[in-house]
Order: C-alpha cells, then sequence, then structure tokens
C-alpha cells in the first residue's frame, strides 16, 4: 500500500527522540507490506470510525487510516496523547 502522512503526523514526527524516530520508520515499513503485521498491535480505535492505532513500543503509537490503495498517517506520539485525539 502506498503511504502519506497528514501535516499533524509529520509535525510531531520532527519533535520525537531520533531513536523513536527510528522505530516509527520501521514501523511505516510494515505497514506499507502489511497492515496486520503482528509487530504493529494493529486494531481499529473505538468510537472513531475508520481510524487505527499501531504500535511503535511500548510508549508510543501512531494512527491511521485507510483510503482505497493509501494509509494515511495521522497521528504520532505517545500512547495517552494520540489515543485523546487519534
Amino acid at each position: 500500500m502506498k503511504i502519506k502522512a497528514y501535516q499533524s503526523f509529520k509535525k510531531r514526527y520532527r519533535k520525537l527522540p531520533v531513536d523513536v524516530q527510528g522505530k516509527v520508520d520501521k514501523q511505516i515499513g510494515q505497514l506499507s507490506e502489511n497492515f496486520r503485521h503482528p509487530s504493529l498491535h494493529t486494531k481499529k480505535i473505538k468510537g472513531k470510525h475508520g481510524i487505527w492505532e499501531a504500535r511503535v513500543d511500548d510508549f508510543y503509537r501512531l494512527t491511521f487510516e485507510i483510503i482505497d490503495d493509501t494509509i494515511f498517517l495521522r497521528v504520532v506520539g505517545n500512547h495517552d496523547d494520540v489515543l485523546k485525539n487519534p
């Protein structure tokens, strides 16, 4: 699948520590190959139609939506902040 990122994702990504950015990059690669890859722990966010959550590591998450054949990255950051406003 193709991957595109909203400005909100890009802005938050730039604020992440460099080591976390590397983990995000790796997980984005997994998303493009298979968005249900076991390392992503992908699941739909309850109460948010069409928005998914994927794990970066124990503390960081990213959210995305799928439109046609493209994954749109929405938000990235620590678990609690991301799920407050996915």
